[in-house]
């Protein structure tokens, strides 16, 4: 199988079963209605688990720009291949998208709350105050990327490695969710946003693109800053690109700190 095939079908099938959960435990009349953020970040993970089995022998299961993002600038990927995966990455979480809303199809008319509807395609702050839900996203995918690369360096049993990332997955949704649901994954929040934005979804409302790019660039920002921490710390490599990406993940946490919401 192609690579970027791959990456296209290792997004697909994270979204779907990530995005199957959300959306079966918030639409109206589902049997999973209220089974609550225990269960969606569970879920989330089981979801990486599973499209890291599916594809990671071919592409290495990236289904994330940012990680993609993250290799790539500590010379562990080819910037080369870095446009076609995450093309394949944004097209496989649209289409994952659209999987869910056929599969819910006569639950979105059920559901009254446009704001419901929307956050099963995307994200957005519990408390919305866009400084501090973009530290939460930088934050939170630094540790995704810093766990992502430590993670790499032990030799698991075969078979493990999968199960590994996606337990790292949900302990990020149990520690780093709670504020903007965490994306961190540029193409899991923009691919489904722009299907919310282009479905005949019953009842929905806007697309909040004012906030889509939250969950773009803290997620790059932090993925890179969390690999070339990684390789600073555990391998002594000190490059340009860990003092930029240091000192403007430090000034963005640092504005986010002293913001006042108005």
């Amino acid at each position: 199988m192609d690579i970027y095939i791959a990456e296209f079908i290792g997004t697909m099938i994270l979204i779907t079963f990530g995005g199957g959960i959300v959306a079966g435990a918030n639409l109206k009349n589902s049997y999973a209605e209220n089974a609550g953020w225990l269960t969606v970040c569970i879920a989330w993970g089981m979801a990486v688990m599973l499209a890291i089995f599916a594809v990671g022998e071919i592409s290495g299961a990236h289904i994330n720009p940012a990680v993609t993002l993250g290799f790539a600038v500590v010379g562990d990927f080819p910037w080369s291949d870095v446009p076609g995966y995450i093309l394949a990455q944004i097209s496989g979480a649209m289409a994952g998208a659209t999987i869910v809303w056929i599969f819910y199809k006569a639950h979105w008319k059920k559901t009254e709350s446009k704001s419901v509807k929307l956050g099963i395609f995307c994200t957005s702050g519990a408390e919305r105050s866009f400084p501090n839900n973009f530290a939460s996203e930088l934050i939170a995918t630094f540790f995704l990327m810093f766990g992502l690369s430590f993670i790499g360096a032990n030799n698991f049993a075969d078979g493990l490695n999968p199960i590994v990332v996606g337990a790292l997955i949900t302990a990020i949704g149990f520690s780093f969710g709670g504020t903007t649901g965490f994306a961190i994954n540029p193409a899991r929040d923009f691919g489904p946003r722009l299907m919310h934005a282009l479905l005949p979804i019953d009842g929905k409302g806007t697309s909040d693109w004012a906030y889509s790019w939250i969950p773009v660039l803290g997620p790059i920002i932090g993925g890179m800053t969390g690999t070339l921490f990684f390789k600073a710390i555990f391998n002594g490599i000190l490059s340009a690109n860990l003092w930029v990406f240091t000192g403007l993940s430090l000034a963005i946490i640092i504005y986010s700190l002293f913001y006042k919401k108005p």
